[in-house]
């Protein structure tokens, strides 16, 4: 693989003098080294991966932060087709702790998550991950153990979303919508009036307005489930509205304001928001908020309980406005959204508290 700036001279053409490389005909080259280490510092710095629940046999860990990451990135673009190239090692830096039954530290350890070699060669495979502890004592290997069960597994997930985010073309997506926006309206040469050519570009700025409207208008889903539990409509309205059962079903942290304007933030915080409607054992009308979603974007959850017959429950969910792909161009995010309701939140409440169907 060519290093980045050192391509084929016969393929990469000269920029032209009026900076203008006409519908990406030419090789257009941008380095994606920073940009990827930023993706990579937002999905993994203060990542936790045991929560100290049951199923973490009472142990905690978080990666810390993004050590190093090493080596090359870059997307080409050649008649608007994206090939992107890169090999990366990284390391990332962890943190375990032992606590007792009312959350004390008894013990503490440190470490390193090493993936050495992320290649475009092998983007169809998982690359290595070896995860290791400083003192290897008894506590140290728990930890490790621990770490390699559940800690490389969201690694990799991570990993798989900079992957899929480069291959749709990284730092330079944006820059090509807009090209095939500013595509829309032809071009005059320079001995045409003024007149005509303030017309032009009026006309493109109203195609370009036009188009963000549309990709705006278009580019929002709305989820809607139904479920079935059996127990009273209160007593899962209350599950849904209180912090601690939260974090007892999602293994995870929570804070959650009961009062309407009150807010809200579940899942360690990726996920944040404010009471808009609250009615017990009826309705919850909630703002919500992933972290990874573009700046500004803001869904509404709409959750409707009925109680058709003494102890069971039907939960009618809507969930409007969810964006088709977040802040890096990954479009699972409608997918993995529904996936979370059913999946994360309804499938573990029945199996904690035992609300079967």
């Amino acid at each position: 693989m060519a290093k980045y700036g050192e391509g084929d001279k016969r393929w990469i053409v000269e920029d032209r003098p009026d900076g203008t490389n006409v519908h990406n005909w030419h090789w257009a080259e941008t380095n994606c080294l920073e940009w990827s280490r930023a993706f990579f510092n937002n999905l993994l710095t203060n990542l936790t991966v045991l929560h100290g629940g049951a199923d973490d046999n009472n142990l905690h860990a978080t990666i810390k932060k993004v050590e190093k990451l090493d080596g090359e990135a870059y997307v080409n673009i050649r008649k608007g087709k994206v090939i992107p190239g890169y090999e990366l090692s990284v390391s990332l830096s962890w943190e375990g702790e032992v606590r007792d039954a009312e959350g004390k530290i008894l013990n503490k350890v440190n470490g390193t998550v090493e993936i050495p070699y992320i290649s475009d060669e092998n983007a169809d495979e998982d690359p290595e991950v070896r995860v290791t502890v400083k003192d290897e004592d008894q506590i140290g290997k728990r930890l490790k153990e621990a770490m390699v069960a559940k800690g490389k597994p969201v690694v990799l997930d991570k990993v798989r979303v900079w992957v899929q985010s480069m291959a749709r073309g990284g730092p330079v997506k944006e820059e090509l919508e807009v090209k095939k926006v500013a595509a829309v309206a032809p071009q005059k040469s320079d001995d045409k009036a003024v007149e005509v050519k303030k017309k032009e570009e009026e006309v493109a700025a109203g195609v370009a307005k036009k188009e963000e409207k549309k990709k705006k208008k278009e580019g929002f889903k709305t989820i809607s489930l139904t479920e079935r539990f059996n127990c009273r409509a209160r007593d899962l309205f209350e599950i849904l509205m209180d912090e601690n059962r939260w974090k007892g079903f999602t293994q995870s942290n929570a804070r959650i304001s009961k009062e309407v304007n009150g807010e809200f933030s579940i899942f360690d915080g990726s996920v944040t928001g404010m009471n808009l409607e609250l009615q017990e054992g009826k309705l919850i009308v909630q703002r919500w908020r992933f972290g990874s979603w573009p700046d500004g974007m803001q869904s509404t959850v709409r959750i409707v309980f009925e109680e058709p017959e003494s102890g069971v429950t039907v939960v009618k969910l809507t969930h409007t406005d969810v964006p088709e792909e977040d802040r890096y161009g990954n479009a699972t995010v409608v997918e993995n959204t529904e996936r979370g309701w059913r999946d994360l939140i309804f499938q573990r409440i029945r199996a904690v508290f035992g609300f079967g169907i």
